[in-house]
Formats: structure tokens, sequence, C-alpha cells
């Protein structure tokens, strides 16, 4: 199955709303094992976007999954780029 890169900027200013959504997005994360990794952008000791690698059947999927991410859902993002990512080291 293809893996697919989920690129997320956070809005600024949004670190509250990124604190008071992370444990809805990380039981997300483990209900569904489409999650190879993923983490947190840090500008300044502080969390400003993500970077997750997902499994997904198409790309229409991986989009489909990170727009049902909580933190996609309480508008933490600018931005949510998908793409489809290759393995070769690691």
């Amino acid at each position: 199955m293809p893996l697919f890169a989920v690129i997320c900027r956070d809005k600024p200013d949004h670190l509250q709303t990124r604190m008071e959504t992370r444990e809805r997005h990380l039981a997300y994360l483990a209900e569904r094992p489409v999650v190879q990794f993923a983490g947190p952008f840090i500008e300044g000791g502080s969390p400003i976007g993500s970077l997750l690698v997902v499994e997904a059947e198409s790309i229409a999927a991986a989009q489909d999954w990170a727009a049902n991410d909580p933190y996609a859902q309480a508008g933490l993002f600018a931005s949510v780029e998908v793409i489809e990512w290759r393995k070769v080291i690691g």
C-alpha cells in the first residue's frame, strides 16, 4: 500500500488549540493503524506543525484521513499538504 506524507502547518498563535486538542489527536492516531510515524515541527521550543507518514489506498483516502484528524477539525492548521512518499533509507 502506498505511503503519504501529511505536512501540516499550524496557524499562528494557535498553540492553545493544539494543547487542548492533543489527547483527541493522539487517540485518533492510536485508533488507526495507518500511521507509520508522526511528530511535531518545532520552532523556538514550541510545536508549529506536524509531519505524519500514513499508509492509504489512495491520495484521496489519505486526504480524507487527514481531514478527520481532531487537529484539523479544531481548525489548528493553516495548511495541510498530502503527497505520496516513498521510503528509501531507514
